[in-house]
């Protein structure tokens, strides 16, 4: 059976003037395909199996490549828009005909020349088309654990909600905004652990170690920029949240578990107006 938007092996089976014409291995459907000439090698033979992906061309009609594409069905990927039309918005995905990007499913204004993190899906009328909104493709239930490392890109920032993550471009992942911290952007790809799996399936990620070992990091990380500084910081348990992260870019809660581990190691004093060495 042929794919549409996938990368699969297909057997050559008849030269023709305009290329070569293609089928499933084993498929008992005679539907074929053609490769067009100037992508046959004086290599190719009949009966060879090649690897090719599936698309539409200019009319609709289906055709293979031995192109790899930027961004295969199923798959999340950052394009270039290479131009703005009445209809839509088109994407270089690496092949002859442009990807496009229908206005509905858009998020926010395009510009020429940016760059925009999509997903591939087959629309009504059976054609391979862009999507912004990544959250409908991804699924809730994913084969990971609380504590668990994770990959994955941030296609969307929420500043009350935080960072929402394509974990292996294919599961529902969230860095919450007190956990974000600014860290990263749209579009970066991040290597963060599992914090907690939610009822829904979906995960709740963090940049930070479990809680025993990132109260070891946050606590050496005082320690040093105290030295650094003098030995003395205008911050406490009782200062603001934005300013704690200004200075250690970590959470209020986090700061006061590692000042108060400094404590308890007699490394530092606590006073009215922030902490000191020593």
């Amino acid at each position: 059976m042929i794919e549409l938007g996938k990368i699969q092996k297909m057997v050559i089976v008849r030269r023709s003037k305009i290329g070569v014409y293609l089928n499933s291995k084993n498929d008992e459907i005679m539907e074929e395909i053609l490769l067009p000439k100037n992508q046959v090698s004086n290599e190719m033979q009949l009966d060879d199996e090649i690897d090719v992906f599936v698309y539409k061309d200019s009319e609709d009609r289906l055709i293979a490549t031995i192109k790899t594409p930027k961004i295969t069905l199923g798959e999340i990927a950052m394009l270039r828009v290479v131009d703005i039309t009445g209809i839509g918005a088109f994407l270089d995905w690496g092949l002859e005909k442009d990807l496009f990007l229908p206005f509905k499913e858009q998020l926010g204004k395009i510009r020429e020349g940016d760059y925009y993190i999509v997903g591939l899906y087959i629309d009504k009328s059976e054609r391979l088309c862009a999507t912004m909104k990544i959250s409908r493709l991804l699924e809730d239930q994913s084969p990971y654990k609380e504590n668990d490392r994770v990959k994955g890109i941030i296609y969307s920032i929420n500043k009350e909600l935080g960072a929402f993550v394509a974990v292996d471009n294919k599961y529902h992942g969230l860095i919450s905004s007190s956990e974000f911290l600014g860290a990263c952007d749209y579009g970066d790809n991040v290597d963060v652990r599992v914090k907690q799996v939610k009822p829904d399936g979906k995960l709740e990620l963090s940049f930070r170690k479990e809680a025993h070992n990132e109260i070891d990091d946050d606590s050496d990380k005082i320690y040093k920029k105290l030295r650094y500084r003098g030995g003395s910081i205008n911050l406490n348990d009782k200062s603001s949240p934005n300013a704690i992260k200004l200075e250690f870019n970590m959470s209020k809660s986090a700061f006061k578990r590692a000042i108060g581990r400094l404590y308890k190691e007699q490394k530092i004093n606590i006073t009215e107006k922030g902490i000191e060495l020593k």
